[in-house]
């Protein structure tokens, strides 16, 4: 039974995480004139962008597979640590569907769980993981976070600040289709 939880866990992070990348990209091209370099990730969620139900929903579904995820995972992984840090980061996700970039503060909030959760979430699986898959969980949660930490100070490194976010964002999601397909294997 903990084998299918394992499974059911790393099925539900692996398509959360790989159906909001595809959506995003989706959301990115209908957007007319976005820009990966200097518009935020959130501008296509927001109220009046085209993008905003396709970007919406899927940034709730990758929170919703996340904390469902964590959900089967407490058969396997007794970690409460690690299991709260996937919980919070799907929260935080889940937020930023309900409360799109016009809601400001909470919005803030929400994305703010979502990275920052993501990213030690990234770095405390390096114990549930074989090297060298432990090694990138660890090295992506560290750029992530490092990204995070360079956003907020404004420097971007001159990626733009859209480009910057990114470099917060797509370490996680690459984590997490690895650590998903690590746990469908196991």
């Amino acid at each position: 039974m903990k084998q299918i939880n394992s499974k059911v866990a790393g099925a539900l992070i692996f398509v959360g995480a790989t159906q909001f990348i595809l959506c995003m990209m989706i959301a990115e091209c209908i957007y007319s004139g976005y820009s990966v370099s200097n518009n935020y990730i959130s501008d296509l969620g927001k109220l009046d962008a085209p993008s905003a139900s396709i970007f919406n929903t899927s940034v709730f579904v990758l929170g919703l597979t996340v904390v469902a995820g964590a959900y089967f995972l407490r058969q396997t992984i007794k970690n409460r640590i690690f299991l709260c840090l996937l919980i919070l980061c799907g929260v935080g996700a889940m937020g930023v569907g309900i409360f799109p970039e016009d809601f400001g503060l909470i919005h803030f909030v929400v994305s703010l769980i979502a990275f920052l959760f993501g990213a030690l979430s990234a770095i405390a699986s390096y114990k549930f993981q074989k090297a060298p898959l432990s090694y990138f969980a660890v090295v992506l949660g560290v750029i992530s976070l490092a990204a995070l930490i360079l956003f907020g100070q404004e420097i971007h490194l001159g990626l733009g600040i859209g480009g910057m976010e990114r470099m917060i964002a797509y370490p996680i999601l690459l984590w997490a289709i690895g650590f998903g397909g690590y746990l469908i294997k196991e």
